[in-house]
């Protein structure tokens, strides 16, 4: 049973029907202690699994009065252990797999988003540096280099805010991964550019020749990317292996891209330019249905209505991009 914690700071005169209402949702338990004269602190332990629910009228709550916050913590250990009596009864299997599907929370993977959406430092460091590493892994020919660049590239988190905005139809929060996502694109773009303008081009690496072909398996791949991304982001898992996987469809196509630009290749630009393309509208696709699927959604109505709207059009968009490169794919093929 995995547990977090809610921490809720109630003013004084909101208290009782916030505590009533608190008590009808399934909690594992709650603790009450007066932190001030003005405001009550009530701790509630919940599992995971029913932390949204709470989360969602607390959000409610706060709507109407402003002085009430609440803050969500992760507990690794809980004393004395919690049993999970359901899974003593029959079918346990099925309750045990049921359970191992659950998310996290709406909120809770709203502030991850938003902070992988920002173009900090750090981002731009680690960007530069696995662009450097990539673009020598293709020059070198050694797969493992290229896997370790892919390591390191931050790519993952703007295109999860991507489709995680556009389910949300937070157009703010949208327009901000944009950016990050295309500065995520942009700086390799540039460091393979100045690559290929100094130097020759790579023509006897296999990994770079593989980035100047294209087939329909690619669209296959990289949907498959997205769509595990986008699981081990609601389940709050490790990103790392499956981040390698999305680099994997990214960062090597906007090298190779960059390459052959810098050395005004342009019609042999276009190759990988095109499985630039496939790779990350299949990414952001597949994501949106995984975070559309997963039950994500705001609770306001108008919010509701405005995200119904945002993820029609998305995945529409996304959708017909998606189908004229493959049928440009086609073409070339056939």
């Amino acid at each position: 049973m995995t547990t977090q914690l809610i921490e809720v700071y109630v003013p004084q005169e909101t208290f009782p029907v916030i505590k009533n209402a608190v008590e009808k949702f399934d909690i594992i338990s709650q603790w009450t202690s007066y932190e001030s004269s003005d405001y009550i602190l009530v701790r509630i332990l919940v599992e995971t699994k029913h932390s949204e629910e709470i989360l969602n009228y607390l959000e409610q709550a706060s709507n109407q009065n402003d002085k009430l916050s609440a803050l969500l913590f992760s507990l690794k250990t809980y004393i004395p252990h919690l049993e999970d009596k359901k899974e003593e009864l029959e079918g346990e299997d099925e309750k045990s797999e049921e359970r191992d599907l659950i998310r996290a929370s709406r909120h809770e993977l709203y502030s991850v988003v938003l902070e992988s959406s920002k173009i900090s430092k750090s981002f731009s460091w680690f960007l530069l540096l696995s662009a450097l590493v990539a673009t020598a892994g293709i020059v070198k020919n050694s797969p493992a280099i290229v896997i370790g660049a892919m390591m390191i590239a931050p790519i993952i988190g703007p295109f999860s805010a991507v489709a995680f905005a556009s389910v949300l139809g937070d157009y703010k929060l949208l327009r901000q991964a944009l950016v990050s996502a295309l500065y995520g694109l942009i700086l390799p773009i540039g460091v393979a550019i100045t690559f290929g303008y100094f130097f020759a081009l790579p023509v006897n690496s296999q990994e770079f020749l593989s980035r100047m072909n294209i087939e329909l398996i690619d669209i296959i791949a990289a949907l498959a990317s997205g769509a595990a991304g986008a699981i081990s982001f609601v389940k709050r898992v490790s990103e790392a292996f499956v981040g390698v996987m999305v680099s994997v469809a990214l960062l090597p196509p906007a090298v190779v891209f960059g390459m052959m630009v810098g050395a005004a290749k342009w019609e042999g630009a276009l190759t990988p330019l095109l499985l630039l393309l496939v790779n990350t509208s299949s990414i952001v696709l597949s994501a949106i249905v995984v975070f559309w699927l997963s039950g994500i959604k705001p609770v306001n109505w108008q919010e509701i209505q405005e995200a119904y709207t945002s993820r029609k059009f998305s995945l529409l968009f996304v959708l017909l991009i998606i189908l004229t490169l493959f049928a440009v794919i086609f073409f070339i093929q056939f």
